[in-house]
């Protein structure tokens, strides 16, 4: 699958908090940017301080400090596709959305960070109320995976007719689309165990995706690359369900070369479209 008739670069935009260890954030979402052909800005939302064992702490910017950043590029550039990873604070939150509004900006590939793999908070509770009153309603597509998807829809996700339950409660709560990242799910039947399954719910039309499970070490950084991708496909004038093929098709791929050579794909992204 391909994006046929977009040789130029466009602009594509991450709001998202910065890793220093390079395994997740701004600079896995660049390193996606590139490898579609895109090009790249970013603004921090949060310095953090991690490496592959965890996440040990985060100093946020502020809301004035994240439109400083923010401003000078969309006044200068023609933003093309916009993707949010953390979003630490409510007064973050706000500003987004109300950058989103004031320079009429393309609606953003929300993924809804709240906590690391190692299991440190990334997003205040109270900033979670307001990503789903704020933000998400702006949004192209909201990308939660299987616990951030029970976190803000309150529901309980053993199946795939869970996974589409919380898809469309998503919508119901303002989402234009929903994508709910399944992985490898210890409740797949026998039958289905050697796949990854992920929902997409668009405006009511539903799409099942179900891949290959790969048998890899954990991968760090996955859901960053799998909605910097979306955002870079949409970028590139591609339609959602095409879109979200892509970025799994792009994904698939780093954690194969993640189980060959570590648990950093983001050292092995390479140039996809």
């Amino acid at each position: 699958m391909t994006i046929e008739g977009q040789n130029d670069q466009r602009v594509v935009l991450t709001i998202a908090g910065f890793d220093p260890s390079g395994g997740a954030g701004t600079i896995v979402d660049v390193r996606t940017f590139l490898a579609f052909d895109c090009n790249p800005t970013a603004a921090i939302t949060s310095l953090t301080f991690q490496n592959s064992e965890g996440v040990f702490g985060a100093i946020h910017e502020s809301a004035e400090s994240l439109r400083a950043q923010i401003l000078p590029i969309v006044q200068e550039k023609r933003i093309a596709a916009i993707k949010t990873g953390m979003l630490p604070t409510r007064e973050i939150i706000l500003e987004v959305a109300r950058l989103i509004e004031e320079a009429n900006l393309p609606a953003p590939v929300v993924d809804p960070v709240l906590r690391s793999t190692s299991g440190y908070q990334l997003m205040e509770p109270d900033a979670i109320e307001v990503m789903l009153s704020e933000l998400v309603p702006l949004a192209r597509v909201i990308t939660p995976n299987i616990s951030e998807a029970e976190h803000l829809t309150g529901l309980t996700i053993e199946d795939e007719e869970g996974m589409r339950a919380a898809a469309q409660r998503l919508r119901e709560l303002g989402a234009r689309a929903s994508l709910i990242k399944g992985g490898h799910l210890e409740w797949m039947s026998e039958q289905d165990s050697d796949q990854a399954i992920d929902v997409l719910d668009d405006e009511g039309n539903v799409t099942v995706f179900r891949g290959d499970w790969i048998d890899a070490p954990t991968v760090r950084g996955t859901g960053c690359m799998l909605s910097s991708a979306i955002a870079a496909c949409l970028g590139k004038g591609a339609k959602l369900e095409d879109s979200v093929g892509l970025a799994k098709q792009f994904v698939a791929d780093a954690i194969r070369k993640a189980s060959k050579s570590g648990p950093d794909p983001a050292l092995e992204l390479t140039e996809f479209i």
